[in-house]
């Protein structure tokens, strides 16, 4: 088995395009009116937007407050810059975490929980 896509709910696919794009210095892909496509080393992060995807919303979509997305990077300190920088909310410091993770926390424009981690200090529980 093998994970290969997670969907992040937005409510502004243009808006999340801009937002992502920055932070990961790539365009991505637009796939659809409402979907953006990332492809994260392998894992698509797939920005969706139901309004403009023709979608119902439904009941909504609503992470639990630490449900989090978490994104191994090798550049931890430009991408905490640039997330500082780019709209994004409750952006928390740089930390060591007691696992041995180097990471921080912070919701990106619509809310979601996001996660960078220094790539060389990802725990997988091993």
């Amino acid at each position: 088995m093998k994970l290969y896509r997670v969907i992040l709910p937005v409510n502004d696919i243009e808006k999340a395009q801009g937002f992502y794009s920055n932070i990961f210095e790539k365009e991505g892909l637009r796939v659809s009116p409402g979907r953006h496509y990332f492809n994260l080393s392998g894992i698509i992060l797939a920005c969706y937007d139901p309004v403009a995807e023709g979608d119902d919303t439904g009941e909504g979509w609503k992470f639990h407050p630490n449900q989090y997305i978490y994104i191994a990077v090798d550049n931890l300190t430009q991408i905490y810059e640039r997330i500082k920088l780019s709209g994004a909310k409750e952006v928390e410091t740089i930390e060591e975490m007691p696992w041995g993770e180097k990471l921080f926390y912070a919701k990106d424009p619509f809310g979601n929980p996001i996660c960078f981690v220094d790539d060389k200090t990802i725990f997988t529980g091993k």
